[in-house]
């Protein structure tokens, strides 16, 4: 679905509010005040806050799967490589979407049930699915080992890089980076995880040493 600057702007405030202050702690007047908009036009895109936050998982979610499905569809790359290219996509997203990170965490522990809990449960499983696509196409081609179990795997990769973002303050006290520049230590954790993960990801599923 295509959406107006309009719509993703809302979206992309509302995304930031419920990530700061939970859905229950963000009103439509606080979305509107913050995106410079009439309270009335988050009726008319959206019609109600739920359905605002059900869109911005659609519209989140479906960015996740174009890229999934053009990294996949590349025959230029080996099936390692179109891996390495998925932990980089998936550091980045969790990098530059720390707001959404947070909202779908939070969401996750709360919400069993209801329109959230089905879209993320759709969003987890289409993805899955796509990964596993890649995975059986590195099997076919000999290139990665038999019997990968793919939903621990894609555990290890998205609970790693999530934790590592949202904790991220202890690991500079830990490491004493607390004065290196927040722009400069984002790209400093983002090499960090991808070496790490690469060799995690190579050793699960290829025979290489």
């Amino acid at each position: 679905m295509e959406y107006s600057d309009k719509q993703v702007q809302i979206m992309e405030t509302a995304e930031v509010l419920f990530a700061e202050k939970g859905f229950n702690g963000t009103s439509v007047r606080d979305i509107a005040d913050k995106a410079n908009v009439n309270p009335a036009m988050i009726s008319y895109y959206f019609g109600s806050k739920e359905k605002l936050l059900e869109t911005l998982f659609s519209y989140r979610g479906e960015n996740i799967k174009l890229k999934l499905e053009s990294m996949i569809g590349n025959k230029e790359h080996s099936s390692l490589e179109k891996m390495y290219t998925l932990i980089d996509h998936y550091i980045d997203k969790v990098i530059s979407q720390q707001c959404f990170s947070r909202i779908m965490a939070r969401e996750q522990i709360l919400n069993h049930t209801g329109a959230i809990a089905e879209l993320i449960f759709q969003m987890k499983k289409r993805n899955q699915e796509l990964i596993g696509k890649l995975v059986h196409e590195g099997q076919k081609k000999g290139e990665f080992k038999k019997h990968i179990d793919v939903p621990l795997m894609m555990a290890t990769l998205i609970g790693t890089a999530s934790n590592m973002v949202t904790t991220k303050h202890y690991y500079r006290e830990i490491n004493n980076l607390q004065e290196m520049p927040e722009e400069e230590f984002s790209k400093h954790i983002r090499k960090k995880l991808s070496l790490h993960l690469k060799k995690i990801f190579k050793a699960i599923l290829t025979n290489e040493e």
